[in-house]
């Protein structure tokens, strides 16, 4: 999988984490190794998550291209959660990523930062009305 921000490759892997949580397609989480990390800059703020705990989140800056909030990651996840550490995710709202050559389409509503590829299907949590499930 590759996360693309402009001209430049920003991330690139064969081995991501992928995480599937209740009514959104997955997460993918890919290794800080495989991240050209010198294109991250901190954001600040954290949100918490019941689950994998307190998320960190990272602008992507390539030249003049500054997407803020693309990625985030956990740096001291909750117990099943232990192997995200050392892990980023990247909205693919933000940023032009793929898997296994096919781009990505963005679930709605951005705040879950799930990948859509053509073999999962919705419904799906993030969009208008959904809220609530």
């Amino acid at each position: 999988m590759t996360v693309t921000v402009g001209p430049q490759v920003v991330a690139d892997t064969r081995a991501s984490l992928r995480i599937l949580e209740t009514s959104h397609p997955p997460v993918f989480y890919l290794p800080r190794r495989d991240v050209r990390t010198a294109f991250l800059r901190p954001r600040p703020g954290r949100t918490h998550c019941e689950w994998k705990g307190a998320a960190s989140y990272w602008d992507v800056v390539v030249g003049d291209i500054v997407v803020v909030r693309a990625a985030w990651s956990y740096g001291q996840p909750l117990g099943p959660y232990e192997a995200l550490r050392d892990h980023l995710a990247f909205y693919p709202s933000a940023a032009r990523c793929t898997v296994d050559g096919e781009v990505v389409t963005a679930q709605k509503g951005d705040f879950y930062g799930g990948w859509i590829t053509h073999e999962i299907e919705g419904p799906f949590k993030g969009g208008p009305g959904t809220w609530g499930w």
